[in-house]
């Protein structure tokens, strides 16, 4: 009697938890002081483009009425980083990431929270297809299928945006070495530091010299100077090299032939490590070629042996 009643007491227990977590993320919350002022601050360093602009007055359009699922999931991105705010899970790498990837912060767990949905789904629908099969009588199956299928969903987007953010930021390294290059040359052409940094970011309009272009034009605004400003673009997209180059033009500025040694030395620097980079790859690209080469010659070895060894012991 009691093993009949602990199983149903064990999945009414489990589902409504999820529907409590469900009804908190989603329900708006009494926001604390520090959240409130957390969110201010981050309306404040969104700077003049988050604001007001005249021009939106002089030609009044009908703003696209967005969609009950666009609504849902712009709520749910919201409750979710107000969430992560209070609790002070600040997720600084993947947040780097999504700024080199130039996606917003709101919209990514927006997206999580939809892939969580359809892996709670997707875990039934699995449990029905094994059921067809013949395999699975117990209804604990669906349920925890479900739950690991929302949970490994949930993770899916964080496993994206690493892979294609190590892709950019490798490409990203590529443009800074090419960059420095621009900026000695233009050193050596008899230019100050800071006309040869802006010269430089404009050969190209390829995205990554857009952004250093971006953040040099931001410094003019906000009375920072140029090395500072590409040392928080460093911070902000995670690339190691824009701050150790933001820390050498700092302590060498002033004096233009160190800086134009400095900078080609570092070029130089990267353009070796990247070399070595692209040796290695290539080195292992190699071994995986041998290794299934070698497993092809075992494969045709079996299919010829097989028959003999049948025949032999008789089977």
């Amino acid at each position: 009697m009691t093993t009949d009643i602990t199983g149903p007491v064990i999945v009414g227990a489990v589902f409504g938890l999820g529907v409590y977590m469900l009804v908190r993320a989603l329900v708006p919350t009494r926001r604390s002081a520090v959240s409130t002022i957390a969110r201010v601050d981050a309306l404040r360093h969104r700077g003049p483009g988050g604001g007001f602009h005249p021009a939106a007055r002089a030609e009044p359009t009908e703003p696209a009425r967005p969609s009950r699922l666009d609504e849902w999931r712009t709520n749910a991105g919201r409750q979710l980083a107000e969430a992560y705010r209070r609790r002070g899970w600040e997720q600084r790498s993947l947040r780097a990431d999504l700024a080199l990837l130039e996606r917003g912060w709101e919209e990514f767990l927006a997206t999580k929270v939809v892939m969580a949905a359809l892996g709670l789904f997707f875990g039934p629908f699995l449990f029905g297809v094994i059921w067809m099969l013949g395999f699975g009588s117990s209804p604990f199956i669906p349920l925890w299928l479900a739950l690991v299928c929302a949970l490994g969903f949930f993770f899916l987007p964080d496993v994206e945006v690493r892979r294609d953010a190590a892709a950019r930021r490798k490409d990203f390294r590529r443009v800074i070495a090419a960059y420095l290059d621009l900026v000695s040359m233009s050193l050596a052409g008899g230019r100050g530091l800071p006309e040869a940094l802006k010269a430089a970011s404009e050969v190209s309009d390829s995205w990554a010299l857009v952004r250093i272009r971006t953040a040099l034009s931001d410094a003019r605004i906000t009375g920072l100077s140029q090395w500072q400003a590409l040392g928080r673009l460093g911070d902000e997209v995670g690339v190691e090299e824009l701050r150790d180059l933001s820390s050498s033009l700092a302590l060498v500025a002033d004096d233009g032939a160190k800086v134009r040694t400095s900078l080609a030395a570092r070029a130089e620097t990267m353009r070796n490590r990247e070399l070595a980079e692209i040796e290695g790859s290539a080195g292992e690209k190699s071994q995986s070629m041998l290794v299934a080469q070698l497993l092809l010659c075992v494969g045709f070895l079996i299919f010829l042996v097989f028959p003999a060894g049948m025949r032999v012991f008789g089977i």
